[in-house]
Parts: structure tokens; sequence; C-alpha cells
């Protein structure tokens, strides 16, 4: 069960990925293109439509609006885009790892941690 969920997420990533270049690709028509940004830009968004915190149906949004989006995307575009952008994916899955966004994102959430604790101890200080 386990497997199969790796292999659900992979697939996800990779189509994610395909609907980036679909919607880059100048021969995708307008719709799709448009349907194809929203799609890549809420799946990569740390934003949802339902907040995580509210239980199950904070979640089920990511596993059921998300792909039902990539579905209806895939559908409108011709196989021609659609065989180039899965092409382009995966030679980009295959790449190494960005050292710099990575080091970005890090000082980015080192940062929030620090705010957020001065933030709180500030708070805490004037309760007491």
């Amino acid at each position: 069960m386990l497997e199969t969920f790796k292999t659900a997420a992979k697939r996800l990533k990779t189509d994610t990925m395909t609907l980036y270049f679909v919607a880059r690709d100048s021969r995708t028509p307008w719709y799709a293109r448009g349907l194809a940004f929203v799609v890549v830009g809420y799946a990569l968004s740390p934003f949802d439509l339902i907040p995580d915190a509210i239980p199950v149906l904070g979640l089920l949004d990511d596993l059921i609006l998300v792909p039902a989006g990539i579905w209806v995307v895939l559908k409108l575009v011709p196989k021609n885009v659609l065989d180039a952008a899965r092409a382009r994916a995966s030679k980009a899955e295959a790449r190494p790892v960005s050292y710099v966004a990575a080091t970005l994102m890090i000082v980015v959430w080192l940062l929030t941690l620090f705010v957020t604790a001065r933030f709180a101890l500030n708070f805490f200080k004037a309760r007491v």
C-alpha cells in the first residue's frame, strides 16, 4: 500500500511538472494554458481553498482538486504538445537538485521561525 502511495505521489509530481511545460508551450490552446497555470499555481501554493487545519476536508481538497485539475488539463491538450511536455518533465526530474533554491528556502524558514519566536517572547513578556 505504501508503494502505491509513493508511485501516485511521484506521478502527481511528474504531471504537475508536465502541466508547467504545457502552460508555457505556445501550441497549447489558451483555455488549457490558463487552466494549467491555475492548477500548477494551486498545487505549488502554500495556501489552500480549505485550510489543512480543518480535519479531513483540509487534506481532501488537495487529494481531489489537484488530480482532477491535472486530469482535465491533460484531456484538453493536444497529444503532440503533451508528449513534448512529458519528455521535458522527465528530463527536468533527472537534473540535480538546486542547492541555491534549497538554501533560500532554509533561510526563509529560519527567518520565519526567528520572527515567530521573537513575537511569542514579546507577547508572553507583556503578559507576565
